[in-house]
């Protein structure tokens, strides 16, 4: 029987894992591009022939999404897989209609096909969008489980936009570790927090490479956490499963995939933000959790808030920079910096867009409906270079800083500014701490 031609529908992360799981030693497929959406600058690129196999010794293209249709045609393409996440349903079956009238398959693969098994006790932190929170939930699990003395390994979802050979397997254990691996903001914001509080977190390209690296990591490995990507479901086989939902995005848990998917996984999930989210709102969230996911444990928790320095927003007119995927493909209108500034008294939230330069410009050209909130967009130095120069250009008495990261480190910032905190705060009964308890007990921890 002939090989089936095959396109990955990706965005650097899901697409390679797929590639790598299940069709890279296939002889039944033959991978003939991957195209690429979301993240900036990814398309013209390869996967490279050291991480694609013996069966693919010239690598393999990566293109835009938006030539896809040409693709299928010029290719012979039988199947087209999607691999991205924090997507509408609409915009997949938009994506999949195109992907049927070019005359070609529209595939998805699940769990049973895509996730690898591990030696170690698996956590998984998952969300139904990104932003919800899912970070600081990683952070929680990992603090209740050093408390116990074990000894926690962190695997993050992917975020290779740069060389990917040299980034089959990243190990960040230091500060240091995050410029040796030339990290963008976004890969930052999510490593560093780990770093800071002292356990070794992997990230990377080859999913199951990175697996046995973090089992057999030189400071110990009891326990693997995986610290999901915007919606995806996990990469790994999980002994327990977390889901993370946010009441300020009510109704978005039954409306994104594969978000549905995740909080279908669930054996616990967390309401989160409800310190700042109408009640009928969390009352949405709580009855699709029954709706889909009525055996799962549901812990309610808030996002409390604490700044460096509230005097520098008191009465200030305030520019806000948040964390970028949150506020483009995660759709969120406020963050933790919003929060803050409306909590100590900002006299006004300065809009950006009069000030934006570069690729900063860009980004409020591609995502229009961002409104009067900087995201801390770093994929790149001009990136970076783009938004110091829109920082330090608005017409602003001073800057909060929403993101994870003391981006006073890798960029200067000229005016007055401060850092904005979150931690995930359980409100009550049942919580994570029992939750964690059992687990221990349940694999003789």
């Amino acid at each position: 029987m002939a090989k089936k031609n095959v396109i990955i529908i990706g965005a650097a992360g899901r697409d390679f894992h797929n590639f790598n799981t299940y069709y890279r030693d296939n002889e039944n497929y033959n991978v003939v591009a991957f195209t690429a959406a979301q993240i900036p600058d990814i398309d013209g690129r390869k996967y490279p022939a050291e991480l694609a196999g013996s069966l693919y010794p010239d690598g393999i293209p990566i293109h835009a999404e938006e030539d896809l249709p040409k693709l299928i045609k010029e290719l012979n393409v039988d199947d087209c897989t999607f691999s991205y996440s924090d997507i509408t349903y609409g915009k997949v079956m938009s994506v999949s209609a195109i992907v049927n009238a070019a005359g070609a398959n529209f595939i998805l693969l699940g769990p049973g096909d895509t996730m690898v098994k591990s030696t170690k006790p698996v956590i998984s932190v998952g969300a139904i969008r990104t932003g919800c929170g899912k970070s600081q939930t990683s952070r929680r699990v990992i603090e209740l489980l050093m408390e116990k003395g074990l000894k926690v390994v962190a695997v993050r979802h992917p975020m290779p936009y740069g060389n990917l050979n040299a980034q089959k397997v990243q190990r960040f254990a230091e500060i240091d570790d995050l410029a040796k691996h030339k990290c963008t903001i976004e890969e930052m914001e999510e490593y560093e927090p780990h770093v800071v509080r002292g356990n070794v977190i992997y990230a990377g390209v080859d999913y199951e490479a990175i697996l046995r690296a973090a089992e057999e990591d030189p400071k110990g490995c009891d326990v693997v956490l995986w610290d999901g990507g915007n919606n995806d479901f996990p990469f790994y086989k999980s002994d327990l499963t977390i889901t993370v939902t946010d009441p300020h995005r009510a109704g978005h848990e039954l409306r994104y995939y594969p978000g549905e998917v995740t909080l279908r996984l669930a054996d616990v999930v967390i309401i989160n933000k409800m310190d700042s989210a109408a009640p009928e709102d969390i009352q949405t969230v709580r009855d699709s959790i029954q709706k889909v996911a009525p055996d799962a444990i549901v812990v309610d928790g808030a996002s409390p808030i604490k700044v460096d320095d509230p005097s520098v927003i008191k009465g200030k007119r305030v520019l806000v920079v948040e964390d970028g995927p949150t506020l483009t493909h995660g759709e969120m209108k406020i963050g933790a910096g919003v929060v803050a500034a409306r909590k100590f008294g900002a006299a006004e939230l300065v809009d950006p867009r009069p000030f934006t330069v570069g690729k900063m410009s860009e980004t409020f050209e591609i995502y229009p409906n961002i409104g009067t909130l900087l995201p801390a967009m770093g994929y790149g130095k001009q990136q970076l270079k783009d938004l110091e120069a829109t920082i330090n250009g608005a017409d602003c008495d001073a800057v909060v800083i929403g993101t994870p990261i003391d981006l006073n480190r890798i960029i200067n910032i000229k005016k007055p500014n401060t850092r904005v905190y979150y931690d995930l705060q359980e409100i009550g009964n049942p919580n994570l701490g029992e939750i964690i308890d059992d687990f221990i007990k349940k694999y003789n921890l």
